[in-house]
């Protein structure tokens, strides 16, 4: 399975990074990076006429000695990319795009959810449930899904005093 999943903003700033062994975390990031170059060699090596009609996968981008990195970019210019451990021989290609129709579609909902503006970080509220689960283990647990609810915005004007 993969072992880092990054989605990458059209102007190539990191939205989202999850990686599963935390130790390798900066191992990833440097990955992602780099792998950037070759999504844009890629898009670039299609041609301006083929761009509507391009393969959204862009396949393997580029294997280490112990990882496969493999890149989708959608019609705005997002790119993901995935980080896959190369000693799972029995991934097949059509199971990776999978994995990426299935990432589009869940980014495809966190663009259409009123709360979420374009172009800030995705927050995992799930993630953010199972850490204050895990760190405060007898406090109300039927409050989690109404506090995780709770959009992560700050106000943009100024916020009105009550007299």
């Amino acid at each position: 399975m993969a072992v880092c999943v990054a989605v990458i903003a059209k102007e190539n700033y990191p939205l989202y990074i999850r990686s599963v062994p935390t130790e390798n975390e900066l191992q990833f990031h440097y990955m992602l990076h780099t792998s950037l170059d070759v999504v844009d060699e890629k898009i670039s090596a299609m041609g301006k006429a083929l761009v509507d009609q391009r393969e959204l996968y862009l396949g393997l981008l580029y294997p280490t000695e112990d990882y496969k990195v493999y890149g989708y970019v959608t019609n705005s210019k997002v790119k993901f990319v995935m980080v896959v451990d190369s000693s799972n021989t029995a991934l097949r290609d059509n199971e990776i795009r999978s994995m990426f129709r299935k990432l589009h579609s869940s980014y495809t909902d966190v663009m259409c959810n009123p709360f979420y503006t374009p172009g800030d970080r995705i927050q995992s509220r799930s993630a953010s449930q199972r850490r204050f689960s895990a760190k405060h283990p007898r406090r109300t647990p039927h409050l989690l899904p109404a506090v995780a609810s709770i959009p992560r915005t700050v106000p943009k004007g100024p916020l009105l005093a009550s007299s």
